[in-house]
């Protein structure tokens, strides 16, 4: 393919915390060309559009390969994953696109995917920007602040049917003409991790008077949140909880600080309704000490990750690597339905 291929990238990477790095471990892939209207602010005419792309701008795949589309685009930008977690069937994948100035690029994107370069593609599979930012009440010193932060990601649903390794091919559109960054995913089986309709493990997380209001023993965030009043396992089939598994402070990639974020501000919308509940990721907030007992109990390795549970204690929806205030709404709103949000990852 023509496009460039692009390295994992720890800026993105859900699994830079525990794994070697997530997407593809090639390295191959040279300097990319900046397109127009990179870095748009959060309240910029592109990342609007971003967030409502139209299939009718995509090419068809029409039986052509990856390969083929992928000579259809100009190349320049980075695919960065910021999910690594694939089960065969339906997934969610989230990701940014990255020029060659490490400026994050908006447009209206989509995702193709094939087994091989030179097999038959599948999509467009429609990938809206979701927003990062929240009202300035609820933004802490650990979220995205500069010009250059990641202010949105993009997400879609994409069909990888077998396990095994894909090729996907990401498509933006900016300035009227279409770019396209390509990376690899590997498909696999992950039972230890719960997914929707699955009930969600009975364990204990930590709490403000189980720290004897402590709070800094069991939030990294500045200023720590208020999402430490009810433990799991009191909640559980009583209550829906939006359990948020994330390190702030100690977070490798740019998007722990930011999911905290939407957390609070989303629970000051559902508090009455929903429990929220922050779970950091180390012992002692030490990475040194390896993870605490909570993510052991869901199977976890990578981290951001939610788990929006409904009052029947199962698992309603769930977001891997990085996520907006779209889908964290929706998540919520699930565990209230009691009904799946989407693919749930």
């Amino acid at each position: 393919m023509r496009v460039s291929h692009s390295s994992s990238l720890a800026l993105l990477c859900a699994g830079a915390l525990l794994l070697a790095g997530c997407g593809s471990s090639d390295k191959g892939g040279g300097g990319a060309t900046s397109p127009n209207a990179t870095a748009a602010p959060a309240s910029s005419p592109q990342l609007e559009t971003a967030r409502h792309p139209d299939a009718a701008e995509f090419p068809q795949a029409d039986g052509r390969t990856l390969t083929q589309l992928a000579d259809t685009l100009s190349p320049g930008p980075q695919l960065g994953l910021a999910t690594s977690v694939y089960a065969p069937g339906r997934n969610r994948l989230a990701f940014g696109m990255i020029d060659g100035d490490n400026r994050f690029i908006y447009g209206r994107t989509a995702l193709y995917v094939a087994r091989r370069p030179m097999g038959r593609a599948s999509g467009p599979f429609l990938a809206p920007a979701d927003s990062l930012e929240v009202r300035t009440a609820f933004r802490s010193q650990t979220s995205n602040s500069t010009p250059g932060e990641l202010k949105a990601i993009y997400h879609a649903d994409v069909d990888l049917p077998r396990r095994g390794q894909y090729f996907v091919l990401a498509v933006t559109r900016v300035g009227g003409r279409l770019y396209g960054g390509t990376e690899t995913v590997r498909v696999g089986e992950h039972p230890r991790i719960p997914a929707v309709g699955d009930p969600a493990p009975s364990v204990s997380t930590p709490t403000l008077a189980s720290v004897g209001n402590d709070v800094r023993k069991i939030d990294t965030r500045t200023p720590p949140s208020d999402m430490h009043d009810v433990d799991l396992k009191d909640a559980l089939g009583r209550k829906p909880v939006a359990l948020l598994f994330a390190t702030p402070a100690l977070c490798q990639s740019r998007v722990c600080g930011p999911v905290a974020d939407i957390g609070a501000q989303l629970q000051a919308a559902y508090g009455d309704k929903v429990d929220f509940i922050h779970n950091e990721v180390y012992v002692d907030n030490d990475v040194s000490k390896g993870l605490r007992p909570q993510l052991t109990a869901f199977g976890l390795t990578t981290e951001p990750w939610l788990f929006a549970i409904d009052r029947d204690g199962k698992v309603a929806a769930r977001l891997e690597g990085a996520f907006g205030v779209d889908e964290y709404r929706a998540a919520v709103e699930a565990a209230l339905r009691g009904a799946p949000a989407g693919s749930g990852s």
